[in-house]
């Protein structure tokens, strides 16, 4: 059996991923747009949620053909798990709250994997399609809701990620420091650069850089719709 293809960042399939994955979602939000057709719409976002449900359930079964066969080894526990949850509830039943955690963990992590993965097998290697479709379909169905239904999200949702992070960060840690894994990348850096390879090499400060990292983030992504905001204010002050 020929060894897999190696993982080659930045090289053309890799490019064509990400293209693909920003530009896909402002395509679709256009073709309902001009249609108008909601039952097109509810079709795309349905399609999109069980493409992320197939492909997580179609890698735990392939993952055994490739000798993963330790049952700890396959919990969802990767916060991108998590954000899949949660942007394929947002998908069906099109509440902002799932959508506002959704965007924080979807744009702030799951992006961050999208652009530097911690993978070593290249396309068209099962493990190369299943990455990148469990990462890039939560981008586009995050975009999708936010272009067809003007969703944003509001600085409470910060704090309410924020909760869920926390939560999340003690249920990953404890299985981490039991199993040996590395959910979350909470017991040590990932094996590809990151912005985690510039954090501290001693866990408990690794720890804490990586709380303020993530909550840097959350405030970031929140920035832009913040200064529009602010904007809005100063042109109806002036009015």
């Amino acid at each position: 059996m020929s060894p897999a293809p190696v993982f080659q960042p930045y090289g053309l399939a890799h490019l064509t991923v990400i293209v693909l994955t920003l530009a896909l979602p402002f395509l679709l939000a256009l073709i309902i747009r001009r249609t108008k057709l909601r039952f097109l719409e509810r079709s795309i976002a349905f399609a999109i949620s069980a493409l992320l449900l197939i492909n997580y359930v179609a890698y735990l079964i392939v993952a055994r053909h490739f000798g993963v066969n330790a049952w700890q080894k396959t919990l969802p526990l990767q916060l991108c798990d998590w954000a899949m949850i949660v942007i394929v509830v947002a998908l069906w039943s099109g509440r902002r709250r799932w959508l506002e955690v959704a965007y924080f963990w979807g744009i702030g992590g799951t992006l961050q994997a999208l652009i530097t993965p911690n993978l070593r097998f290249g396309f068209p290697d099962l493990r190369f399609i299943s990455f990148f479709v469990a990462h890039s379909g939560i981008i586009i169905g995050i975009i999708f809701l936010m272009l067809i239904y003007g969703f944003r999200p509001r600085p409470m949702g910060i704090f309410r990620t924020i909760a869920w992070t926390e939560f999340y960060f003690v249920i990953a840690f404890t299985i981490d420091l039991l199993t040996d894994e590395n959910y979350g990348f909470l017991l040590h850096k990932p094996e590809a650069s990151s912005l985690l390879s510039f954090l501290s090499d001693s866990r408990p400060i690794y720890l804490i850089e990586f709380h303020l990292l993530a909550w840097i983030f959350f405030c970031v992504l929140y920035a832009p719709f913040a200064i529009v905001d602010l904007v809005r204010k100063g042109e109806t002050a002036v009015t």
